[in-house]
């Protein structure tokens, strides 16, 4: 089984050049109401992109939910310090300051994407002795 969430954004451009930024994936519709991210190399996508408001969703319109409200869209990233080091540059709004999570013995630092989801960059379960 794979998890490939989707999360409704205000403008897919803005949206995927973000994550590209972020985390090194690409963008392979390359559309203006969707859009499936993944990693160079790989086949299989890990996050799609939806325009508010299209396709007639009665979910994905703003006025049914608050974007972003209760959503974490966690990744774990084996270069951690470089991933946080491009949030950096990006001038990500960082919720959380990079710091250790004592229960899975890793890393994280937590942002904002564009769209208001928080965005939770892990390293790999237990790499923190």
């Amino acid at each position: 089984m794979r998890v490939q969430p989707l999360i409704a954004v205000e403008d897919i451009a803005r949206s995927r050049h973000w994550y590209e930024a972020l985390l090194g994936c690409v963008g392979v519709h390359d559309g203006d109401d969707y859009e499936q991210l993944m990693m160079p190399g790989d086949d299989t996508f890990f996050l799609q992109l939806h325009l508010w408001e299209v396709h007639g969703h009665p979910n994905l319109e703003p006025s049914f939910v608050r974007p972003g409200h209760g959503v974490l869209l966690w990744f774990e990233v084996k270069d951690f310090h470089d991933a946080v080091d491009r949030a950096r540059e990006m001038e990500a709004w960082i919720l959380r300051e990079p710091h250790v999570n004592p229960q899975a013995n890793h890393r994280e630092c937590w942002l904002h994407d564009p769209d208001g989801y928080t965005v939770v960059l892990a390293s790999p379960y237990g790499e923190v002795d």
